[in-house]
């Protein structure tokens, strides 16, 4: 299997860049890596999907929304989103055309809603907005105060950090 790798700069360590602003994302796919039939596993090249350029494609190719309205929701410009939007269709064409792996990962994002737990099972999410104040003290169905945040499936640690050490 081949080391997934995006770029992230020139590599010298005297040139600063701005740290880019994190994208709002709404959705993270459970289904990560995709290849090619009649390749064997591991000899494909792989392409690196971010998370935010699988959600741009989601949101411009999938739901069909306006550039406008996916800019919005990702909080970003629409240029940004643009930019977002063609480096995600120029990699999934290479993989298509030129029979790579697609491994979905990284990037640099931000859930849009958090999930919590209770011990009695009752689930639900809070808008990352209202997380600003604090996280909730007491599960909204039956009003225990034993609750726990838990990730959405495929997140977590152990992908590379982008630039700036920061998720």
């Amino acid at each position: 299997m081949a080391i997934c790798q995006q770029h992230l700069g020139s590599g010298d360590k005297n040139t600063m860049g701005r740290l880019p602003n994190w994208r709002r994302v709404a959705f993270i796919p459970q289904i990560t890596y995709f290849t090619p039939v009649g390749v064997p596993p591991g000899s494909a090249q792989e392409i690196c999907l971010s998370i935010e350029e699988a959600e741009a494609i989601r949101l411009k190719d999938l739901e069909g929304l306006e550039q406008e309205q996916c800019a919005q929701s990702m909080r970003v410009s629409r240029a940004t989103f643009a930019r977002i939007l063609g480096s995600a269709r120029q990699k999934m064409a290479d993989a298509v055309l030129n029979g790579r792996a697609i491994r979905i990962e990284g990037g640099n994002f931000e859930m849009a809603l958090r999930r919590f737990r209770c011990l009695n099972g009752h689930e639900w999410d809070i808008p990352f907005e209202t997380l600003i104040a604090g996280p909730p003290q007491f599960c909204p169905t039956c009003n225990t105060p034993s609750i726990m945040s838990i990730q959405p499936p495929g997140f977590g640690w152990g992908r590379r950090r982008p630039r700036g050490g920061r998720w």
